[in-house]
């Protein structure tokens, strides 16, 4: 597949790393030719510095015979016309861009674009793909990560294995045995900063970060057998009132059962926006970090703290202060994944990548055939692929135990006549399941091909 990549910001990189560590043919065009520098120097592409949304730039760059373009600059105008131009001046099948002004996107979900008055296939709004990510995390306060599959019938999780969980030392064959009507699963364990998927004799030691798949409704039993215990999230403090914060807020707001939420937004505009389109919500403007504020804000009293302001290092302080003022459970957004190694460390429960929930997002719409999710795990170390079993598949009619997986490729949960199963050696897969994936990055096409994936994805 021939994919230009406009943007060579952390996005645009990580799109780029994925595809082209998978054999595909990769340009990215960024104006500032430094960055395009070190993606041809680091990565497996090509490069060409200038406007993305120039016709001669995207000429040079491939566009006459591309089959993907992927607009992920910092200017939504830019991503737009870029678009505009691949469809009126390159027919480019397939075109993906990333908006973040909220005017645009209520256009373009009225269906304007369907009329070709904006001919933009897919659009990514980051923000609300992290405010996504925030309810799902607030859903589950146990984990630092999790993400919902199979139509909402089962949930990926990750946890970190304390000392006082009662499972550790013991082999994952025989936690199978002892908890047999359980429907979870782990696929996926990272230690000492290496991610891996366990063979059934491997242990599960303290300080482990887990991933595992579950019954949806098994999610609460799965996390108690872990040491975690899970309390319902009735009392939520929101600091910052941005698109994020405004979106979280809004969702809770909507929600059957009762959430009580209240925001904190610094900037005076910004509050006041909120105000006035929040019901139930109380804002109050001033200072995050401020510790009468937060007092004022009843954080000791509240049952998670949202960090979503647009500055990090705003978000981790705030998390720490709201934590050390008596509320149990923190979650802050970091743009900056070398700041992630320290969330364990200022005992932050969980974080929200932007960058990787955008990639998880635009990955849902590049995989091959009938892929129909894909969620990015860690620093692009390995992916959750969720297909629909084809007739030409090669798994298709066997026994799992039979499949030649990746070393790197465990099965975590299959959708099989409406219902979702733990998946075990003996489990047949047919045509029309719908199963999930834990994959090691380096063994994602390997994937694609067992799964006979067309290359026609249009």
């Amino acid at each position: 597949m021939k994919v230009i990549i406009c943007g060579a910001g952390q996005v645009g990189w990580q799109i780029a790393r994925q595809l082209a560590s998978e054999k595909n043919d990769v340009t990215v065009v960024d104006q500032n030719a430094d960055l395009v520098r070190q993606a041809t120097e680091a990565l497996d592409v090509q490069g060409i510095a200038g406007f993305a949304s120039y016709p001669d730039i995207l000429k040079r760059a491939g566009a006459d015979d591309a089959d993907m373009i992927i607009a992920a600059t910092y200017s939504d105008e830019v991503n737009m016309v870029t678009c505009q131009v691949a469809h009126s001046v390159f027919s480019i099948p397939r075109k993906v861009a990333r908006l973040r002004a909220q005017s645009y996107l209520d256009a373009i979900y009225a269906d304007l674009y369907r009329r070709d008055h904006l001919p933009i296939d897919v659009v990514i709004s980051p923000e609300k793909e992290v405010a996504e990510a925030a309810l799902q995390r607030l859903a589950a306060p146990a984990a630092f990560d999790t993400e919902s599959f199979l139509a909402g019938g089962a949930k990926f999780l990750g946890i970190v294995i304390d000392d006082d969980c009662p499972v550790v030392n013991t082999p994952l064959r025989q936690l199978t045995d002892l908890f047999s009507t359980l429907r979870a699963m782990v696929v996926g364990i990272r230690r000492d900063g290496v991610l891996f998927a366990p063979e059934a004799n491997d242990q599960l030691f303290p300080g482990d970060e887990c991933y595992f798949f579950s019954h949806k409704d098994d999610v609460k039993r799965a996390l108690e057998i872990f040491g975690k215990i899970t309390s319902k999230q009735e009392r939520v403090v929101i600091i910052g009132g941005g698109n994020v914060g405004l979106a979280v807020a809004d969702a809770l707001e909507k929600r059957a059962d009762r959430i009580r939420a209240k925001m904190i937004e610094r900037n005076r505009p910004c509050a006041e926006r909120a105000a006035d389109a929040l019901e139930r919500t109380v804002v109050l403007h001033g200072d995050g970090l401020d510790k009468a504020l937060l007092k004022e804000a009843n954080i000791d009293r509240a049952d998670a703290v949202l960090c979503v302001t647009d500055d990090d290092k705003t978000n981790i302080l705030a998390a720490v202060r709201a934590k050390a003022n008596g509320c149990p459970m923190a979650i802050c957004l970091v743009n900056d994944p070398t700041l992630t190694p320290l969330m364990s460390t200022l005992n932050i429960d969980a974080y929200i990548n932007p960058r990787a929930t955008t990639v998880s997002s635009i990955l849902r719409h590049i995989r091959q055939g009938r892929v129909r999710g894909v969620y990015s795990v860690g620093d692009a170390e390995a992916e959750v692929i969720e297909a629909q079993i084809m007739s030409t598949s090669n798994i298709a009619g066997k026994k799992i135990g039979e499949i030649d997986f990746p070393e790197g490729v465990l099965v975590g949960a299959i959708l099989q006549g409406g219902e979702v199963i733990r998946p075990t050696s003996q489990t047949r897969i047919n045509e029309g399941d719908v199963i999930t994936l834990f994959a090691l990055s380096k063994d994602i096409r390997e994937v694609e091909q067992l799964l006979q994936v067309s290359i026609d994805f249009f």
